[in-house]
C-alpha cells in the first residue's frame, strides 16, 4: 500500500475538510479524535476504505490527553477475574512495545508493596504469575520481563523513600508507558499517510439520514471558519467517548450506548523528589495508585468520582489532590507535599453501562470492556474500553460497520508500524554518534528518540537547514526549537495551547504551565503560522487565561466551584453546544 506525506498542517486539514465533502463521499466517517477514533481511522484506512476523520478540539483534546499514561494488562482486573480483558490488554501492551509504536512506549517495572508475609505474598505471586504468563501466550515470548520478589530489605534498597512499616517485603512486576497524547498523534498522522482525511476542529453538528431512515453523512461545522461542510458517508462511527450520547443522539432515535463519566486527577512532582527505581503499584480502599517515574517528573494518580458538570473542561480541586497525597504519603517518606507539585491536570473516564438504549436492559452495573453497536441503521457507536486496546476496539468497530465485507477487508493494524517505528531500532544505535555529532548529552537524544523515533532525523534535518532551531529553550530547558516547529510543520499545531497541552506538554511539567516558555515558543510559531503581533498577543492572552484558570480552580473544594474558574477563561475556538446528554443529568 502506498504511503503519502503523514504532515498535518493547516494546508492538509483546509484540503481534508474540502476533500472529505466533495461528491464522491466517503466510505467511513469517524467522529472523534481520541485514541479511539484515532485507532479506527488507522484501521479503515488500511483497509483500502475511503477515510475521513473529524475531531472538534485538537486531536487527544479529551481523555485521549489526560489519562495515566500507561499501557497495562490491567493487573487489578485479574482480581475480578476479568481473565479475557487482562488477556486482549496483554496481547496489545505486547504489540506496541514491539511492532507498532516501540519508540512511543517503554518497558516499566512497579513494585507492589505487600503488607503481609505469607498470605498475601502467595496469592499475589499468582496473580502477577498470570499475569506473566497471559504476557508470554499472548506476546508469542517475553516483550517485558517476568515477575521478581523482595524481602523488605531488598525492596527498601530499590525505593528507599518506602516508610519501613508500610511492607513486609514486595514484587517486582512490568508493565509499559506512553505519552498519551503522542500516540493519538501518531495514529492520526499514520491513517494520513495511508489515505485518510484527518480535520481537528471540525465539529458534527447533525447526522443525515435518506429516505428509509438510513444515516448517510453529517454536517459538519469547520469551528476556525464558521463554514459547514456536508459529508456523505456509506458508514459513520461513533468513537467520542463521554461525548457518547451527545454524538449518537444526532443521528438516532433513541438507541445507541450510555456512557458515565468519572473523573480522574494526576499530579506531577520533580524526578529528585521522589527516591526509587521503580515505580509504585498501590491499592487503595476504591481502586489503585500509581506513582509512575518518568524522565524528569513522577506522575501520581489517580482518583475516581462522579462527574455531573460539563465534560469539555474537567479541572481538579483542592480535596482531589488532598487525596492523591494521602495515599501516596501512606507510604512514602519523606511525605510529598503541596508545594513539591508541579503539575495537576483532570481527564474523564468514559465508563460504559452495559446494555443498550433500546434493549431493555435494567443493569447498573459499570464495564471498562468496550461495546460495539448499531444506535441507528447507518451509525456504529463504540465506547468503553481503555486506552492499551484502542486498536482491539477500532478492529470491532470497522468489523462491525462493514458487516460481511469485513472478511474481504481483514484489519491489518496488528502488523503495522505508526509513523516513527519503522527504522526505529536503526536510528537508535544511532544515538551515541548523533550525541557526538551535535554536542548533547544522551539523555537529549533519548528524550528526542522517545518523542520522535526514527523521524529524529527530521529534526535533524531542521536544525541543519536552520541552526537557529537546534537551540534550547530557556523556559524550558528539555526542548528544543525544532520541536515547536516540528508541532506545527508535521503535528498539526495550530494554537499555542495545541503546542503546550499536546506536544510539548509544559501545562503539566512546569509549575507556572509553560507560562515561562510561553513568548519563546510562540516566537517559533508565529511566522510558521502566519501570525501577526496581534494574532500572537491574542493566542499568548488566551493561554495564559486558560493557566490561570486551571490554577485557580485547583483551589476550590468542590467540582462544580472548580468547573466556574475554569470556566472564567473562555476558549479561544468555542465548540458548538450541543445539549445536554439527559434531561435528568
Amino acid at each position: 500500500m502506498h504511503v503519502r506525506s503523514t504532515a498535518l498542517t493547516e494546508e492538509s486539514r483546509t484540503s481534508a475538510l474540502a476533500a472529505m465533502s466533495d461528491d464522491e463521499g466517503v466510505d467511513v466517517l469517524v467522529v472523534g479524535g481520541g485514541v479511539t477514533g484515532a485507532g479506527i481511522a488507522l484501521d479503515a484506512a488500511t483497509r483500502g476504505l475511503r477515510t475521513a476523520v473529524v475531531e472538534m478540539q485538537d486531536w487527544s483534546g479529551g481523555t485521549s490527553s489526560r489519562s495515566s499514561k500507561l499501557v497495562h494488562g490491567g493487573l487489578r482486573y485479574l482480581y475480578q477475574l476479568d481473565f479475557k480483558l487482562v488477556a486482549e490488554a496483554l496481547r496489545e501492551r505486547g504489540r506496541l512495545l514491539r511492532t507498532t509504536a516501540p519508540h512511543l512506549v517503554s518497558a516499566q517495572p512497579f513494585l507492589w508493596p505487600l503488607k503481609t508475609p505469607v498470605i498475601e505474598r502467595a496469592y499475589s505471586a499468582v496473580g502477577v504469575g498470570m499475569y506473566d504468563a497471559l504476557s508470554i501466550l499472548g506476546s508469542r515470548g517475553r516483550s517485558v520481563p517476568i515477575q521478581k520478589h523482595y524481602s523488605k530489605a531488598g525492596a527498601l534498597a530499590v525505593f528507599p523513600q518506602m516508610k519501613p512499616e508500610s511492607l513486609v517485603g514486595a514484587i517486582r512486576y512490568y508493565d509499559a508507558r506512553v505519552d498519551d497524547a503522542r500516540l493519538v498523534l501518531a495514529l492520526v498522522r499514520t491513517a494520513v499517510g495511508y489515505g485518510a482525511l484527518a480535520a481537528s476542529r471540525a465539529q458534527v453538528t447533525d447526522m443525515t439520514k435518506d429516505v428509509t431512515g438510513r444515516v448517510v453523512g453529517a454536517n459538519v461545522v469547520d469551528l476556525e471558519t464558521g463554514a459547514t461542510h456536508q459529508i456523505r458517508a456509506r458508514h459513520v462511527i461513533n468513537a467520542t467517548g463521554v461525548w457518547t450520547e451527545q454524538t449518537e443522539a444526532l443521528g438516532s432515535a433513541g438507541g445507541g450506548l450510555e456512557v458515565l463519566a468519572s473523573k480522574g486527577v494526576h499530579i506531577v512532582v520533580p524526578r529528585e523528589r521522589i527516591n526509587g527505581e521503580t515505580g509504585l503499584f498501590l491499592r487503595t480502599e476504591k481502586s489503585v495508585l500509581f506513582v509512575i517515574p518518568w524522565d524528569r517528573y513522577w506522575i501520581i494518580g489517580t482518583t475516581d468520582t462522579p462527574w455531573h458538570e460539563a465534560r469539555q473542561h474537567p479541572v481538579a480541586t483542592r480535596e482531589d489532590v488532598d487525596y492523591i497525597l494521602q495515599h501516596a504519603n501512606a507510604v512514602l517518606e519523606p511525605a510529598i507535599t503541596r508545594d513539591d507539585i508541579i503539575g495537576v491536570y483532570a481527564g474523564l473516564r468514559p465508563l460504559l453501562q452495559p446494555g443498550t438504549k433500546d434493549d431493555g436492559g435494567s443493569s447498573t452495573k459499570v464495564s471498562r470492556e468496550h461495546t460495539v453497536t448499531e444506535a441507528a441503521p447507518g451509525l456504529t457507536v463504540i465506547a468503553g474500553g481503555k486506552l492499551t486496546t484502542y486498536r482491539q476496539m477500532a478492529e470491532d468497530a470497522v468489523d462491525f460497520a462493514l458487516g460481511a465485507r469485513a472478511k474481504d477487508r481483514p484489519s491489518i493494524t496488528a502488523r503495522t508500524p505508526l509513523v516513527g517505528a519503522e527504522g526505529f531500532t536503526a536510528a537508535r544505535r544511532r544515538r551515541e554518534d548523533i550525541a557526538v555529532r551535535r554536542g548533547w548529552t544522551a539523555e537529549r537524544v533519548d528524550h528526542l528518540l522517545g518523542r520522535y523515533g526514527s523521524e529524529i532525523t527530521t529534526i535533524l534535518e531542521m536544525i541543519d537547514a536552520d541552526p537557529a532551531l537546534g537551540r534550547v529553550l530557556e523556559g524550558a530547558d528539555a526542548y528544543l526549537a525544532a520541536e515547536v516547529t516540528f508541532a506545527v510543520t508535521h503535528e498539526g499545531a495550530a494554537h499555542l495551547e495545541d503546542i503546550l497541552l499536546h506536544r510539548i506538554r509544559l501545562s503539566y511539567e512546569t509549575r507556572d504551565r509553560g507560562l515561562s516558555a510561553l513568548e519563546e515558543i510562540a516566537a517559533v510559531a508565529a511566522p510558521i503560522l502566519g501570525w501577526d503581533e496581534a494574532r500572537t498577543a491574542e493566542e499568548i492572552a488566551a493561554y495564559r487565561r486558560l493557566a490561570e484558570a486551571e490554577i485557580a480552580a485547583e483551589h476550590e473544594r468542590d467540582d462544580p466551584a472548580a468547573e466556574a474558574a475554569r470556566l472564567r477563561a473562555a476558549d479561544l475556538v468555542p465548540v458548538r453546544d450541543l445539549g445536554p446528554i439527559d434531561p435528568a443529568d
